[in-house]
């Protein structure tokens, strides 16, 4: 079994807002849009508008010229600070060139002239669903290329990892929490992507805060969001991941390092969909699915007071244990031939394979940090090999058992480069970024910084 990708869609489901002071007008855009598919909300205000925007996500608002007394250029700039991802399509019984030139300037990305034509809604309604979708893809794409996880094989012959697949499969489509537990390493995060796609929200955006690499201070703004001057160092509004991932997918990775105070939050969200963001006591309302994952027994971190019971109920929904890569050896080979291929492609070399005693040695190890140490073992490999085959010595340090490390110092590496191999065999060999951090003697905010650098978030 394997998580596939879904094919493009192309109909893009937006939330609508249609603000006009005349009845029939919203009666008719909201008729035209709903039957389009699309979620529409009608209002008659400027300040009905405002407070839309600022309880909930709104993907696209068609806005009136005169809405009474108030203009409704004057409108656009409030609507796109509120949502800054926002497209806004001016309507006007008035249309000119200086009209159009200054909506654009406020920041619209298109106008419709009264009186429009249903085929003219749906048109250019069409239009602005294909650049959101893609907008969306685009962000995903950006994630993936930041990773730069290479395509996992799930192909098994495990019966747990294969269990662990039927459920996430007949669990995606829901919109049940799933939790997902195992080692560091195990592919989590990798399978919480696959339930996505799986999902009805797999056009949607899909979001991932690692929870001990941010520090405790920030998380609760990195998924609730802040306005400016919330705090020190707040110089402009945050939306926050909950508010980016509306319609989609939010993947909380070691939840169990999660604060308790952010604990109380998010298990209001889960119940209400509502949250506020730091700096304000607006509520506001958002789509999201959430999954979580953790390496800690939450239950255990409940009896010792560091984990919310009541949260530890509503995460449990759904709970599966993938197995550590040590149990199930028969995918190891399969994983490191997946890797091979990867960085080979990477790092521009042809025709690498592994040497007997590397691939006996490969199938024999206890991969304590699981997937990730042999994806990290092997990208190695490829970028210090020499000839065609990966040699037991590019792999481990059992040629060389004074050293006890795959490299050292003298090797003709730079200081930069030695730095980033040690501190990925330290991220694959730990049990937890914390373990990490002790072991690199750096605090666990340092070592944030420098996986971000080395592009390991």
């Amino acid at each position: 079994m394997t998580p596939d990708t879904p094919s493009e869609q192309s109909f893009f489901p937006l939330k609508i807002l249609v603000v006009d002071d005349e009845a029939n007008i919203r009666k008719t855009l909201s008729y035209c849009l709903s039957r389009l598919g699309h979620e529409v909300i009608a209002v008659e205000s400027a300040e009905e508008a405002r407070e839309e925007a600022r309880h909930q996500t709104i993907n696209l608002a068609y806005v009136d010229l005169r809405l009474g007394e108030t203009s409704g250029l004057d409108l656009v700039p409030v609507l796109l600070t509120e949502s800054p991802w926002m497209k806004v399509v001016v309507i006007t019984a008035y249309a000119s060139l200086e009209t159009a030139v200054e909506a654009m300037k406020r920041g619209a990305c298109d106008y419709i002239a009264k009186p429009f034509t249903a085929d003219r809604i749906t048109v250019l309604t069409g239009q602005i669903s294909r650049i959101c979708r893609l907008e969306h893809e685009n962000e995903a794409l950006k994630a993936d290329i930041q990773d730069n996880q290479p395509e996992l094989s799930w192909e098994t012959a495990n019966p747990a990892v294969m269990r662990v697949l039927s459920t996430l499969r007949k669990a995606a489509p829901s919109e049940a929490i799933i939790l997902l537990h195992g080692e560091s390493g195990t592919g989590k995060s990798v399978l919480a992507r696959a339930v996505h796609a799986w999902s009805s929200r797999s056009s949607g955006p899909f979001g991932v805060i690692s929870c001990p690499s941010v520090p405790s201070e920030l998380l609760e703004s990195e998924l609730f969001g802040h306005t400016r001057g919330a705090f020190t160092g707040a110089v402009k509004d945050n939306p926050g991941r909950i508010s980016v991932c509306e319609g989609g997918t939010l993947f909380l990775d070691e939840i169990g390092d999660m604060a308790l105070g952010v604990q109380a939050k998010l298990l209001r969200f889960i119940q209400d969909k509502e949250y506020e963001r730091l700096g304000e006591s607006v509520s506001r309302k958002a789509d999201v699915r959430i999954l979580a994952a953790t390496n800690a027994d939450l239950s255990l971190l409940v009896e010792e007071g560091r984990f919310r019971e009541d949260l530890y109920y509503r995460l449990n929904v759904i709970s599966l244990t993938i197995p550590p890569l040590r149990e199930r050896r028969g995918d190891i080979m399969p994983l490191a031939e997946s890797f091979l291929r990867h960085f080979c492609r990477v790092n521009h070399k042809q025709g690498l394979a592994f040497a007997p005693d590397a691939r006996d040695w490969v199938k024999t190890h206890s991969w304590p940090g699981n997937i990730r140490e042999l994806r990290n073992c092997v990208e190695r490999a490829v970028i210090l090999s020499h000839g065609n085959l990966i040699t037991l010595e590019d792999l481990s340090d059992k040629p060389v058992p004074s050293s006890g490390q795959l490299f050292s110092p003298g090797d003709p590496m730079t200081l930069a480069k030695l730095e980033e191999l040690h501190i990925r065999r330290v991220l694959g060999r730990a049990g937890s970024l914390q373990e990490a951090a002790s072991l690199l003697g750096i605090d666990q905010t340092t070592l944030w910084r420098k996986r971000k650098a080395l592009g390991l978030l």
